[in-house]
């Protein structure tokens, strides 16, 4: 019912209350003029019920009109109670409110009821909410992304790889990356493919060795002499870095790995280079350059990201929505889940709630406080307004009733 509805409501039985007094004043005006004239009993009697009638309605008209407003606009201590007390009720309705209402004891059943989970797996299981949900947040996120200060993010981003770099030790990472390859055995696979690359180019240029031969030989030394010497040469290399090549156990190999194993320690562990790679890296990580690497990567960053978001059909969205899809499947069919989500969202909004009870108090209590005076006796009395017109009603004839009493008592038993 609206406010309209219950204001007819509340002057129709006004006016019935206030039509019933005005019958009881006529009836009692009546009967005085046709007692002057009648000496009949049955008038006295219908007089002394119209006379106390009048009383008890008019009694309780003054009580009832009090409650909401100054009778006849009289400003009669003690009345128009609910706008002078309208702190005091807030105040009251609020600890009224929490304290039978917000209570442990009241409020654990109905948190034990609470089955958010296959709720909303319901909900999820459907394509349009999806769709709905991720492009919301595609929007939220899009929004945020637009009002960020670029240049306050590209400070940030430079301000955070700074402070890690100024503890980044290159030296000790380079180091245990050595350590890494050669305990995962993979430098045998370079070392290989080396000596097959030493091998071929050694095989492909021989020409170029028997001039090198020529050229350091003594001239009295015939050529073919020195060709002989080139071919041993180049057959001794191509052979030699065939047998690297080809087996696994090699001396070579060996002597390579315990090379690399000790540069790996070098590297790690001695002063200098661990200044060779700071100077690299502060080099690598001036001011100027961090900076302009970090807008690239905010530029980049941002620029994917907001094309993902924009886009209706985007990897991005149709990632989310399988994972959401997952979700409700999971929130519908997992019943370890569902448990685990539902005991969450009781014991959060349990903690919450009696956490927060002063608040709901005082908000009670406040909005009533600021409501003013006459717009709350309004809301309350088409509220009860109604209901207290019978107490009116009640009152004309409880009050008539009751002089009828006492006219019948005087006359037969005084």
């Amino acid at each position: 019912m609206n406010d309209e509805l219950k204001r007819k409501q509340l002057r129709k039985y006004k006016a019935f209350a206030t039509g019933l007094f005005v019958l009881m004043t006529v009836i009692f005006i009546i009967t005085t003029i046709l007692q002057k004239n009648d000496n009949s009993h049955w008038i006295g009697y219908i007089r002394a019920f119209s006379e106390a009638a009048m009383v008890g309605a008019l009694a309780d008209w003054f009580a009832v009109t009090a409650l909401f407003n100054y009778p006849l606009g009289l400003k009669i201590p003690h009345t128009n109670l609910i706008e002078n007390s309208k702190e005091r009720i807030g105040d009251n309705l609020g600890n009224f409110v929490v304290s039978n209402f917000l209570s442990p004891q009241n409020i654990r059943p109905y948190i034990q009821k609470l089955k958010v989970s296959h709720f909303v797996g319901d909900w999820l299981s459907k394509e349009r909410n999806q769709d709905k949900l991720v492009n919301e947040v595609s929007n939220i996120v899009l929004d945020i992304l637009n009002k960020l200060d670029d240049s306050a993010v590209v400070n940030f981003i430079g301000k955070k790889a700074k402070e890690m770099s100024d503890d980044l030790k290159i030296n000790q990472i380079v180091g245990n990356g050595i350590e890494y390859v050669l305990n995962k055995n993979d430098h045998q696979r370079l070392i290989t493919n080396l000596s097959k690359q030493i091998k071929d180019y050694v095989v492909n240029n021989q020409e170029m060795v028997k001039e090198r031969v020529k050229k350091e030989s003594y001239f009295l030394v015939p050529k073919f002499v020195d060709d002989a010497i080139a071919e041993k040469i180049t057959s001794g290399l191509s052979k030699y870095f065939d047998e690297v090549e080809n087996d696994e156990n090699h001396s070579l190999r060996n002597e390579i790995t315990k090379k690399l194993y000790s540069f790996s320690q070098e590297v790690q562990t001695e002063q200098k280079w661990e200044d060779e790679f700071r100077g690299i890296k502060n080099d690598f990580l001036k001011e100027e350059k961090l900076h302009q690497y970090s807008k690239d990567i905010w530029i980049s960053i941002k620029k994917s990201l907001s094309k993902e978001l924009e886009e209706e059909q985007s990897a991005l969205k149709t990632y989310l929505k399988k994972n959401l899809s997952e979700l409700s499947q999971n929130l519908q069919t997992d019943e370890k889940f569902q448990h685990k989500i539902d005991h969450w969202v009781r014991v959060t909004a349990y903690k919450y709630i009696l956490k927060n009870t002063h608040q709901f108090g005082d908000l009670i209590s406040s909005t009533v406080g600021n409501w003013q005076g006459k717009e709350l006796s309004e809301k309350l009395e088409l509220e009860v307004g109604k209901d207290l017109q019978f107490i009116r009603v009640n009152g004309t004839v409880v009050g008539g009733l009751v002089g009828l009493i006492i006219y019948t008592v005087a006359n037969f038993f005084i």
